[in-house]
């Protein structure tokens, strides 16, 4: 059974950094997909970036909430995929999700993803 936990969530001032980590379990990942979405309330969840588990190909949301600022990464020796936040903003407060899957044709939505995280809540304070 699949499991991802995240962590490393929390409050941080705006202009502030933050590294969330999603250990991954209960199987072999080689041929998935591991990303994050976010949500925030009152809104759809947001795609944000993915990585290809066996080579490492990362894609981001063409948004410019991304943009030189969120970096996915994922450390195969420790079955972890990790997102970078930097220059948190105050429109960037969301509960954060790990997911994965098969690598997805649908990799931009949520339905293209088998498995989430319980999510891990980022908040900024200006």
């Amino acid at each position: 059974q699949v499991q991802l936990v995240e962590s490393g969530g929390g409050l941080v001032q705006a202009g502030g950094s933050l590294r969330l980590s999603c250990a991954a379990s209960g199987r072999a990942f080689n041929g998935f997909a591991m990303g994050w979405f976010r949500q925030a309330p009152g809104k759809e969840r947001e795609f944000i970036a993915r990585v290809t588990w066996t080579v490492g190909t990362t894609y981001y949301a063409d948004s410019d909430f991304v943009k030189g600022r969120f970096t996915i990464s994922r450390d195969t020796t420790k079955n972890t995929v990790y997102l970078q936040m930097n220059r948190l903003k105050p429109e960037d407060p969301a509960v954060y999700y790990c997911v994965a899957g098969p690598t997805p044709i649908a990799w931009k939505s949520p339905s293209g993803y088998d498995y989430w995280g319980q999510g891990s809540q980022v908040t900024v304070s200006s």
